[in-house]
């Protein structure tokens, strides 16, 4: 799974209180952020297995920070409280800590075997990686149901072109087509954790960017208090 985790910030930013898309899309991701960071670190790690699964060669044998439900949790509330913090937006703060534990549910119909609860076994993992003619189709129809959701349930703030939903959407679709069709490392470099972190700014930007220039469709009054 990699843009269809985008799917529940694209949801939650439906909501008059939510905060910017882009922040959504942050959390969204955060566990990943955080694994990457982790992995540059020497905290968590990983290697390149060739074949370890159809679609993706990646070991992913020790995060118990950042992909173990309980760290996932941990991390959801961490977001939500930064949000309160800032914004005093405890709906808004509700709903950027959801999308972050989204990613540990996400991860699960995907991943082989090597998730878990908190860090050790039982390993889990429904392993759709391994049937291509599944999860490809099923991570299109995720984010293409959560933008086309977005889009119906919010509108254009006057005077703002299309630009940011075109450019969001392309890069989406580029980064996806790498992830599937570029050629597999076949070691672990550093660079494929700076690639990752790199991927996920970049769409984070363009996703505030797409945020400012929409609002809820029911909201009349936006509220001042969000993100």
């Amino acid at each position: 799974m990699f843009i269809g985790h985008f799917a529940p910030a694209f949801v939650a930013a439906t909501h008059p209180k939510a905060p910017n898309l882009g922040v959504l899309f942050v959390g969204a991701q955060l566990v990943d952020f955080a694994f990457f960071g982790f992995v540059l670190a020497g905290i968590e790690n990983m290697r390149i297995v060739p074949g370890i699964t159809v679609m993706n060669p990646l070991d992913l044998y020790d995060m118990p920070y950042t992909h173990s439900l309980a760290g996932s949790l941990v991390w959801g509330a961490a977001f939500a409280l930064l949000i309160y913090a800032i914004t005093k937006n405890a709906i808004g703060a509700w709903l950027g800590g959801a999308v972050v534990v989204s990613h540990w549910l996400l991860d699960l119909l995907v991943h082989r075997p090597d998730l878990t609860l908190a860090g050790s076994p039982p390993m889990l993992g429904f392993g759709l990686w391994n049937y291509p003619a599944i999860a490809m189709p099923l991570e299109l129809l995720v984010i293409g149901g959560a933008v086309a959701l977005y889009l119906t349930r919010t509108r254009k703030l006057s005077g703002r072109g299309n630009v940011p939903l075109m450019l969001l959407i392309a890069l989406l679709l580029a980064f996806q087509a790498i992830d599937w069709f570029g050629p597999p490392p076949e070691s672990f470099d550093p660079s494929i954790a700076v690639t990752a972190l790199l991927a996920y700014a970049l769409a984070s930007i363009a996703a505030w960017w797409l945020g400012r220039s929409r609002e809820p469709a029911g909201d009349t009054q936006p509220d001042a208090a969000t993100l």
